[in-house]
């Protein structure tokens, strides 16, 4: 029993194995690759059918049908690709609609145009105008077909609508976006319309309209008006497509401007279709068959002759007027035509209406994040901090330049205005953070500069040997590095707390100069005093040192204090000399006093323990030698 439960299950997994792999090895047979959602308003993605796609190595083309529901679209493409309604597309032949969202047949034919080896797909979308859709649903259906095609058939039976012309008029704003539009004024200008008022209005529509950049995203599809009619009688088909699209002249003489531009808008859906009448042609072709109920049962030989005849004609016409699909100026293959679409659908499922602004935010946006990746690197090239007239500069440089390269690149026209300030806008929050972080340099810049010099300052308060020359040439030095090393616009804010801070360095110092030199010749004198007396016997050294010594006690006793010695000529020469001695570029005793005064001392006692014995003390005063030539008697009473 378990062992039958088992092979039960095994069963259903190679049922289900081999179904999945049959569903994907049959590409000989229609998928769909856009399905409506559960509210029949906007569109999705099916999978099975983008892989039926992305399959595809070759350039791709696309020929779509669109038309009102129940025209026979599916049955068209049947017969274009050589298929029954038994393999092909679905037919139906009820008041509802067959065929749900668009459809494509799994395997291309495969063509070759231009010398390119392209793979060429048929497309069968739903029609306009069945029960429980709304308009914006059939808008989506169309703009996607118009996009996605390379030759877009329009399906119409017996003639064309006002209804009809309508809808094409998002195939009208593709055109004005993205491949210019070319007005014809003169179709609309009044028989006695001065001609220097319309040539100002010409001249005037062309600056407001001029288009830059690449204005063409991808190829136009060709626009093929496809009229079935019981009868070839009557009127041609270009007739009856010249006839409806004919505008509507003003023939009244009025010269108002207002009443000029009102009529254009109400001719700018035939007047584009016109400007693009290189890019579109009419085909009739009669009904196939009185009974149209039974034409999957049909063969050919059952079929009108002249309907058989038409048909192969306008199977030549789809094969000598369909190009591949050329997006951005390159050839798409399945995946990337697949890519393609997945932008496009999510373009016009934005909103509650689908747009051509949509489509242009698409085209743009690569666009838009290569000018900012260049505005980024021009801007990422600077040596942080710098002077905020500079970083202004380099900004708008920059900001010229990444304008400028999307004005030579951008796709469309109206809508790329929006593009273009969304651009100015990002690249303005860029700059933003870049004053940001120059400020945030700048600050920790001037801050250890100036941190650097506080320090410098300290330490030439504290002096082992106070100097004058010594402080100054600090204070000048610290001054100028910071001067020349902090820049930005912490700059101005640091170089005010500069000055006070070096201010009150210099103050402190002046006011403790004085008192730490007399100190500092006080304790020397009585140094040298010692220094003369007992170690090298000197006594010029000694009684200079004694005559300093009682000059700066006894002349702070008789002025009362020690500030008035410091204005005594007498004291200016001692702080001459002093400095003199103390700093000088090449010598700076404040360093190298202790080492001195070691070596001075070694050299002493040196000279002490061996030195005198040998010369002796000639050169020594003679109140400090003993009487060596004398007697030695003893001395008298």
């Amino acid at each position: 029993m378990e062992i039958s439960h088992w092979v039960f299950v095994a069963s259903i997994l190679l049922l289900f194995l081999a179904s999945g792999s049959f569903s994907i090895d049959n590409f000989h047979q229609p998928f769909p690759i856009v399905e409506p959602d559960p509210g029949h308003t906007k569109l999705r993605l099916s999978r099975e059918g983008l892989e039926a796609i992305s399959r595809v190595t070759t350039p791709i083309a696309a020929v779509a049908v669109i038309g009102p529901y129940r025209s026979g679209k599916s049955f068209l493409l049947n017969q274009l690709l050589s298929l029954s309604c038994y393999e092909g597309f679905g037919v139906g032949h009820m008041r509802d609609t067959k065929t749900k969202g668009i459809w494509v047949w799994g395997t291309p034919l495969e063509l070759d145009i231009d010398g390119v080896r392209t793979s060429v797909f048929y497309l069968d979308t739903e029609g306009f105008e069945s029960v429980g859709k709304s308009n914006v649903y059939d808008d989506r259906i169309f703009a996607l077909a118009t996009v996605m095609s390379s030759v877009l058939i329009y399906n119409l039976p017996e003639t064309i609508r006002e209804a009809d012309i309508s809808r094409l008029s998002f195939a009208v704003e593709l055109a004005e976006e993205f491949y210019g539009s070319l007005v014809l004024f003169y179709l609309l200008m009044p028989v006695n319309l001065d001609t220097n008022l319309f040539c100002g209005l010409l001249d005037k529509y062309f600056i407001e309209n001029r288009v830059k950049g690449q204005d063409i995203a991808f190829e136009p599809a060709k626009l093929l008006w496809l009229i079935q009619r019981d009868f070839l009688q009557g009127k041609s088909v270009k007739e009856m497509v010249d006839e409806a699209l004919r505008h509507v002249p003003n023939t009244d003489g009025d010269k108002n401007i207002d009443q000029f531009l009102e009529l254009y808008q109400v001719n700018q859906i035939r007047d584009s279709l016109a400007v693009m009448g290189d890019n579109s042609t009419a085909f009739s072709l009669p009904q196939p068959h009185l009974m149209r109920t039974k034409l999957c049962d049909l063969k050919d030989d059952d079929l009108d002759p002249i309907y058989v005849k038409k048909r192969e004609q306008l199977k030549e016409l789809v094969a000598s007027i369909i190009r591949p699909k050329i997006v951005q100026g390159k050839l798409l293959n399945g995946k990337e035509f697949v890519s393609f679409l997945e932008q496009i659908l999510e373009a016009l499922n934005k909103g509650e209406i689908p747009s051509t602004g949509s489509l242009v935010e698409v085209f743009n946006k690569g666009i838009l994040e290569r000018c900012i990746k260049l505005y980024n690197e021009r801007m990422g090239k600077l040596g942080l901090p710098m002077p905020e007239q500079s970083l202004q500069d380099v900004h708008e440089r920059s900001r010229e330049e990444a304008m400028t390269a999307f004005d030579e690149q951008h796709f469309g026209h109206r809508h790329a205005e929006r593009s273009a300030v969304q651009l100015d806008e990002e690249i303005k929050e860029v700059y933003k953070n870049v004053i940001m972080v120059n400020e945030y340099q700048s600050s920790r810049l001037c801050e250890a500069l100036y941190t650097k010099c506080e320090d410098r300052m300290d330490q030439l308060q504290v002096l082992r040997l106070p100097s004058m020359a010594k402080f100054n040439a600090g204070f000048l030095q610290c001054n100028q590095s910071f001067e020349e090393e902090c820049i930005g616009p912490s700059k101005a804010n640091y170089e005010q707390r500069m000055v006070k801070m070096m201010g009150k360095s210099r103050a402190l110092f002046i006011k403790e100069y004085n008192q730490r030199l007399f100190n500092w010749l006080v304790a020397f004198s009585l140094v040298m005093v010692v220094v003369g007396r007992f170690i090298i016997k000197f006594i010029l050294i000694e009684m200079a040192a004694w005559i300093l010594f009682i000059f700066l006690e006894t002349y702070t006793r008789m002025f009362w204090s020690a500030e008035s010695l410091y204005y005594n000529p007498l004291w200016h020469f001692i702080v001459a000399t002093w400095e003199t001695l103390i700093y000088s570029p090449i010598l700076d005793l404040d360093r190298w006093a202790i080492p001195i005064a070691c070596v001075i001392a070694l050299w002493i006692l040196y000279w002490r323990c061996h030195g005198g014995r040998k010369h002796g003390s000639r050169w020594l005063l003679p109140m400090y030698n003993g009487h060596k030539g004398g007697s030695n008697r003893s001395r008298s009473d």
